[in-house]
């Protein structure tokens, strides 16, 4: 579609929200900055509201402003899929699909899903978006993502859950940690060595903190980080264990670099991963083929993870 049906005046305000100035929207539409000015000057003086509040720093959005981009971007996703729509009645197997997936998804299973979906579907063009669990909601019931990869999401009727899986909780080690040839760990035993934490920002610590915060009472034994490259890493160096799941270490369970001990304690719940949609509107036969390739890839880095496991499990046995 070389235009869009989407007006000037609400792109070009959604623009100016993303970049925070005229000056910077216009550097990135290659639009006149006096072009966009006038045009939201219109569109303010129509609703009779300020759109935004022009602070000595650029351009910041008020609560009439953001419900106008709010629209603005509902409309451009609409867009999208309906043109999507039209090559599909045409026979043509295009589109564009944008997924919203997890930090960790980045070294697991991500990489393989998108070389698989552009080896055989060349003429999907994907867009992919790294977000928290909270975050990846938002997105996907603004109408900003078609499809969601998350963790732990929970029973909506706006969100219906395409494919799901559960992921035992536990913990990670170096292959020649004391505690590795285990099997189970408790969480008893766990505390009794030093700890490689996620930090409260993401989800299987703000689990751990409801349930078990007594573990944490010994600060001298915990690092505490937003990164989960670092938690792994500090992991596969042998000093520290680490409480996560098979799927957010997959890739080194897979290579044998880290081993994965469920925690037998009762009452521990397992986290679970997702692939969801909009419940509130169909998804293209296009969404459909992304949703499929996403599933597989996703169900194959278990796969692999769980087999390097049960290939430890025989050997040390």
């Amino acid at each position: 579609m070389r235009g869009s049906l989407v007006p000037a005046s609400l792109r070009y305000v959604d623009q100016v929200a993303r970049s925070g100035s005229i000056q910077r929207a216009a550097k990135e539409l290659n639009v006149a900055a006096s072009a966009i000015d006038r045009q939201i000057l219109l569109l303010e003086q129509d609703l009779e509201v300020a759109l935004f509040e022009r602070v000595p720093r650029g351009m910041r959005l008020t609560a009439a402003g953001d419900a106008l981009v709010t629209l603005a971007r509902r409309w451009r996703a609409d867009e999208r899929r309906t043109a999507t729509e039209v090559r599909q009645l045409q026979g043509i197997s295009q589109g564009h699909v944008r997924v919203v997936a997890m930090d960790s998804h980045v070294n697991g299973f991500l990489p393989q899903f998108i070389s698989r979906l552009a080896s055989e579907h060349p003429r999907i063009s994907l867009e992919v978006e790294v977000a928290s669990p909270d975050d990846a909601l938002t997105e996907l019931l603004s109408g900003n993502a078609d499809l969601v990869a998350a963790f732990n999401l929970s029973p909506r009727r706006d969100v219906h859950i395409l494919w799901g899986a559960d992921l035992p909780f536990g913990c990670v080690t170096a292959p020649d940690h004391q505690l590795s040839g285990a099997g189970t760990i408790s969480l008893q035993e766990a505390v009794a060595y030093p700890i490689a934490l996620q930090s409260k920002a993401l989800p299987i610590r703000r689990y751990l903190d409801a349930r078990y915060g007594w573990l944490f009472s010994d600060t001298g034994k915990t690092l505490v980080t937003n990164s989960l490259q670092l938690v792994k890493t500090l992991a596969r160096s042998g000093r520290y264990i680490a409480f996560t799941s098979e799927l957010d270490a997959a890739p080194e369970l897979a290579e044998g670099s880290l081993v994965f001990l469920p925690v037998r304690d009762k009452g521990a719940e397992p986290q679970t991963v997702s692939v969801a949609i909009d419940a509130r509107k169909p998804l293209s036969r296009i969404g459909r083929i992304v949703a499929e390739v996403l599933t597989d890839c996703i169900r194959d880095c278990l796969d692999k993870a769980r087999s390097a496991g049960r290939t430890v499990e025989k050997s040390g046995g």
